[in-house]
């Protein structure tokens, strides 16, 4: 039975699933979580509707795929600068300011329907915030190990917390979307004094 179901997902190549993610992206940003359907994903791919839900389960799993696979950067272990400060820019250096903005308006398009949504918000914390706090805590045990931040330091447990914060807020507070200039100088300004880590 495992057989045929890993026989059956082999059929949509790496390009076509591609192509598939964009398309439900591109939806997401035109229509929003809710008025999302399956229907409109199939018709937008010319693909089946079965399927879509023999590959993905559902619309929560389509979606927060799409997202995942959308990341700038599928793994932190691939930035390894040396330092947490070359790290954390090199990491923003991976995305343009159209891409930032693209990602800000799903984001706070999804915030909403993640809290409706039991399904949609389970896929998204154990699929996107979860590896990224993961990631997240390996590339700061990085800089522990090598005596950049102390590791009993309280705001170890906060950075994701403000890089969120930073990403989300910038359009409520300042009326624009975050660009790779401000999470720059918010890092400099904000996260590295928080951790106890020189900027210069």
């Amino acid at each position: 039975m495992a057989e045929v179901a890993a026989a059956r997902r082999s059929r949509i190549t790496p390009e076509r699933e591609a192509e598939l993610y964009t398309a439900v992206l591109d939806l997401l940003r035109e229509v929003g979580y809710d008025a999302l359907t399956m229907d409109a994903v199939a018709a937008r791919t010319r693909s089946s509707k079965a399927t879509l839900y023999r590959q993905w389960g559902g619309k929560a799993q389509l979606v927060v795929k799409a997202l995942r696979h959308n990341k700038p950067v599928k793994n932190l272990d691939e930035v390894d600068t040396g330092s947490l400060r070359g790290d954390f820019h090199a990491l923003l250096a991976r995305a343009d300011d159209a891409e930032i903005e693209q990602n800000g308006a799903l984001m706070r398009g999804l915030a909403t329907a993640i809290h409706a949504n039991p399904d949609l918000h389970s896929e998204f914390r154990s699929q996107i915030i979860e590896p990224e706090i993961a990631d997240s805590r390996r590339v700061l045990q990085r800089a522990v190990d090598r005596g950049e931040i102390r590791a009993d330091c309280p705001a170890l447990e906060f950075v994701v917390h403000m890089m969120l914060g930073a990403f989300v807020t910038c359009a409520i507070v300042d009326d624009r979307p975050p660009t790779a200039a401000f999470l720059t100088s918010y890092i400099d300004a904000v996260v590295l004094p928080a951790l106890g880590v020189p900027t210069e």
